[in-house]
């Protein structure tokens, strides 16, 4: 399919021919990140459906993502009405935006005393997320700009998450998931509460198997095999009810340095 290109000459870039773009997430309508685009980029964007900027100290195209595996999916494309920014509405693989390891790169409030004050904490260390992903780095430009990029589990459940989300608009004839959201909260909850149950019997297979010496490995993928139903299950009860995986990666990733006696103790009863 050829894609019109008209629209690219309606936008107003600068004497650099760059134009500056948003990134908000799709979900939220948190704003992720700002960055520039020129009209190679946002046409890459448009073909590829993830975003591609262009970067000014570098002087070339960049595929959000190629150093960090961090992808952002474009859901959509937006203009203002001075065709001069771009908002691109967007699912953050891996939920982080920022080089800093956060969510997003907002994460300074100014507070009333004028003092920046942080209100995101560090979800991944910068240095596990570049450190591997150097040398892959230098070899990425704006000849392979759709590189495939290893994905981590992080990026698994946040493309779940994006299909699922995909789902609600789907035929409840044509799709499972569909047809889950379209029997409301309780049949998907009675669906978390069967795959837990699985879980809980496959689990205690396992560990009868492994105290009689048995041979293992089926009963270890029967259980691996529930409990990914269980999480699936769950993630789809989260999409929901407007909540996703990453919400709860966030939880976990807040937990690390707290005990977990402390952090129960914490709860509001």
């Amino acid at each position: 399919m050829t894609i019109n290109t008209h629209w690219l000459d309606t936008l107003k870039f600068n004497e650099q021919g760059l134009i500056p773009a948003i990134a908000q997430d799709r979900q939220t309508g948190q704003v992720m990140m700002v960055a520039w685009q020129n009209k190679m980029a946002l046409e890459q964007t448009l073909k590829t459906k993830e975003a591609v900027y262009f970067s000014r100290s570098r002087g070339k195209l960049w595929h959000k993502g190629e150093t960090s595996g961090h992808t952002q999916i474009v859901h959509d494309i937006y203009t203002d009405c001075d065709h001069d920014v771009i908002i691109l509405s967007i699912t953050q693989i891996g939920g982080i935006a920022c080089h800093t390891g956060r969510r997003s790169c907002f994460f300074k409030k100014l507070d009333d005393q004028g003092n920046w004050q942080i209100t995101n904490h560090v979800i991944k260390d910068p240095d596990q997320i570049y450190g591997n992903n150097q040398q892959t780095a230098t070899k990425n430009n704006a000849s392979n700009i759709t590189a495939t990029i290893t994905q981590s589990s992080s990026d698994v459940l946040s493309r779940l998450d994006a299909t699922l989300n995909e789902r609600k608009n789907a035929n409840k004839d044509n799709s499972y998931v569909a047809s889950l959201y379209h029997k409301g909260l309780n049949k998907i909850l009675e669906k978390v509460g069967e795959e837990a149950v699985e879980s809980i019997i496959a689990a205690k297979e396992l560990e009868r198997a492994k105290n009689t010496n048995e041979n293992c490995d089926k009963l270890a993928h029967d259980l691996v095999y529930e409990v990914a139903d269980t999480w699936f299950h769950q993630m789809v009860a989260l999409s929901k009810l407007g909540l996703s995986a990453q919400d709860v990666i966030d939880e976990l990733a807040y937990r690390f340095g707290i005990s977990g006696i402390e952090e129960k103790n914490s709860r509001t009863k």
